[in-house]
């Protein structure tokens, strides 16, 4: 039995969890010297009234080690072997914190580690897949090469409305020097090869979405795909997206939810952003 673990920055609908049978980590979302387990010690409202109190943004950090060694013998307990997909390596230390604790137990549980390189939505459906090939019966080194195939197809589409977020983290890279000499302009972000990295620029909201509407159907054209939409703070704009979207891609199935904490401290209440993931025949 092959058994799918992934991490709190997976977004995808929360009855998925349960369906395919994945297992999530807690990402640690810590202000000041009090430390939350994303999920678990800390809820969305919490969260977002503990930044405005005190004007400053939470720390967020990897698992340990420890606790993913944990998580894994506790798993492979009934002899099942452990397939472990984790958010891109190229903003957190997560996937190095699931491979050292899968290379600690060498011998004693099998595990294999994905750098999705991507996170969010798009991470989503590569642990739903992952969970649909492994109950088709799939064994887990064609599972992680169709993945690893995969990280290339799936698209990503960003945009920031609040430019604070963005200014203060230290996770966004080559963001930063855009944001920081950004007024009016919102930026609009994607990932490359697991780094987010600024696509476009626009005036205002409703503009940012058109566009990103327009650079899907290009990059995309008709072929069918998934599509995940996100949001910090703004369901109804999420919703207003995914129906354009649905307008002009080939949508085979579409979902929206929250963005994770552990993602949204990073780009801030207003964030709305989508994954476009292949939908072909496995």
């Amino acid at each position: 039995m092959i058994k799918i673990v992934t991490d709190t920055t997976c977004d995808m609908p929360v009855d998925w969890f349960d369906r395919y049978q994945i297992t999530t980590i807690p990402m640690n979302i810590q202000f000041g010297l009090e430390t939350f387990r994303e999920g678990v010690t800390i809820n969305r409202d919490t969260f977002y009234r503990r930044i405005d109190t005190e004007g400053a943004l939470p720390t967020t950090s990897q698992p340990s080690v420890g606790e993913f060694m944990e998580l894994y013998e506790t798993l492979a307990a009934d002899g099942s072997e452990i397939l472990s997909i984790h958010l891109t390596s190229k903003l957190s230390g997560t996937w190095q914190s699931a491979y050292m604790a899968a290379k600690q137990l060498q011998g004693q549980v099998k595990v294999s580690v994905v750098d999705s390189l991507t996170g969010s939505p798009g991470l989503g459906f590569m642990v739903r897949e992952a969970a649909q090939l492994a109950k088709m019966g799939w064994p887990v080194e064609k599972i992680v090469s169709h993945l690893e195939a995969r990280r290339s197809q799936l698209k990503i589409y960003i945009l920031l409305k609040d430019l604070r977020y963005a200014r203060m983290s230290g996770r966004v890279g080559r963001l930063r020097e855009t944001v920081a000499s950004l007024l009016d302009i919102k930026p609009i972000v994607g990932v490359e090869e697991g780094n987010l990295i600024p696509i476009d620029r626009v005036r205002t909201q409703r503009s940012g979405f058109k566009r990103m509407v327009m650079m899907a159907q290009a990059d995309i054209g008709e072929a069918p795909v998934h599509v995940g939409m996100v949001h910090a703070l703004a369901q109804t704009e999420a919703e207003d997206l995914l129906a354009e979207v649905e307008d002009h891609l080939n949508c085979r199935d579409t979902f929206v939810t929250d963005l994770a904490l552990s993602l949204a401290v990073h780009f801030g209440p207003g964030t709305v952003g989508f994954a476009t993931y292949p939908a072909d025949e496995t």
